[in-house]
């Protein structure tokens, strides 16, 4: 692990700082807005522009990127992002509020474009899945450590707010004094959906999927917790549980996609986590705390890796140029399925109770899993049956669409006749 990491631990160490800062705001925002007396729906409508700017970010990002370069991209944001939470702290206001949450939504999502475009060109199809593991990694650890931070001082201050700017400024050195390589100048940043699915249907509709299970987990599971158990503390163990689960599982389940066809990976996971969700549904208010907990725990070992198996998926398949666009788009799928999510989620536990929140992610897992394996053996027989003399192999074999050709051949001409999907 170590070894895979190494040449992108300058980056690496800026993305601990940044999310560490987003983990602080992201908590801080809603107790804030709660201490000033603001309405459930108010609360609401602030997070529902936070996704709208992500949404917006991740369709515009990958053209800022093509037109400025990453490492310009990313000062540029941490910039505008540690303005943010300042003046959060000395504009309390509803509309206001929401402006800044849409600004820090695109903010991120750009970062995020950045930071994983980046480390996708750095990484190659042997270590990809363990170099995306211990990206998740940091990933989860810093937003849950900076929520942490709450802790230290007064919510109804500004000096938290203060803390998260500090963090996210910090963010930028690291990256900005690296003198590690930088990427290559980006040639290919329009998103098309059909590109996308062109180039990985598995990894496209998986991060949509993880979009959907994470984010009405995120906005649910204490919900789920507060109607099956009689602690209202049990939400925060519950979700701390889901969490450790997510972390201690990034790096095995990156480890074995990195030896086998990633897609065997993806149906395995979605195989044992419906397991996990039917149980969460049928038996959770017949089960102590405990068990609660451990179920809880295999949650997060399970869905949580589902997201950076489906980006290294898709990503061994990009071609040379295509990795801004190619994450570009899977963060606009995940985000698409975030905000989808919680609201189908919200109708089965409203008919079903609240064990529904686990029905319909299995209902989630499922699909995917089926698409996974539907997909894997109409391409075994298309191989199977393109065995042929070499000559017509040639012509038959399955490459890049015409369309796809003709967007990129300008570019990489070298590279179209040596990809096959």
């Amino acid at each position: 692990m170590v070894k895979a990491i190494a040449p992108i631990a300058s980056l690496l160490l800026g993305v601990a700082i940044l999310l560490t800062g987003q983990g602080l705001q992201g908590v801080l925002v809603p107790v804030r807005a709660t201490l000033e007396d603001f309405s459930t729906l108010s609360v609401g409508f602030i997070g529902a522009f936070y996704f709208l700017g992500f949404t917006y970010g991740c369709w515009k990002g990958s053209v800022m990127i093509r037109r400025a370069g990453h490492v310009r991209v990313f000062a540029a944001m941490t910039a505008v992002a540690s303005v943010v939470p300042i003046l959060h702290g000395l504009w309390v206001n509803l509309w206001t509020w929401g402006l800044l949450r849409l600004a820090t939504g695109f903010c991120f999502a750009v970062l995020y474009i950045v930071i994983e475009s980046w480390l996708n060109e750095r990484a190659s199809d042997e270590n990809r899945g363990s170099v995306f593991s211990a990206y998740i990694i940091i990933n989860m650890t810093m937003l849950a450590a900076g929520q942490q931070l709450l802790v230290l001082e007064d919510p109804g201050e500004l000096n938290l707010f203060a803390i998260a700017s500090v963090l996210v400024s910090l963010a930028a050195v690291p990256v900005l004094m690296s003198r590690g390589e930088q990427p290559e100048e980006v040639t290919h940043s329009s998103f098309s959906l059909g590109l996308l699915y062109r180039n990985s249907p598995s990894g496209m509709l998986g991060s949509f999927t993880s979009g959907l299970t994470n984010g009405s987990f995120w906005a649910l599971a204490p919900v789920f917790t507060a109607a099956v158990t009689d602690d209202i503390r049990m939400a925060a163990w519950f979700m701390t549980a889901a969490v450790l689960g997510g972390a201690f599982f990034q790096w095995p389940l990156g480890w074995w996609s990195d030896r086998v066809d990633r897609r065997y990976v993806l149906v395995a996971i979605c195989l044992a986590v419906v397991v996990v969700e039917l149980a969460l549904w049928g038996f959770a208010p017949h089960l102590g705390d405990e068990a609660i907990l451990v179920l809880g725990f295999s949650w997060g070992a399970l869905a949580f890796p589902l997201y950076s198996v489906s980006v290294a998926q898709a990503n061994d398949r990009a071609l040379p140029g295509t990795f801004v666009m190619i994450s570009s788009g899977l963060l606009l799928m995940y985000g698409a399925g975030a905000i989808i999510g919680p609201v189908l989620a919200s109708i089965f536990m409203t008919v079903l109770e609240a064990g529904g929140l686990f029905l319909f992610a299995t209902v989630a897992h499922v699909g995917l899993g089926a698409f996974v394996m539907a997909r894997k053996g109409k391409e075994d027989e298309v191989k199977a049956a393109a065995q042929t003399d070499f000559s017509d192999a040639l012509t038959s074999a399955l490459t890049a669409s015409q369309v796809y050709e003709e967007e990129i051949e300008a570019d990489h001409p070298e590279t179209l006749n040596e990809r096959n999907q």
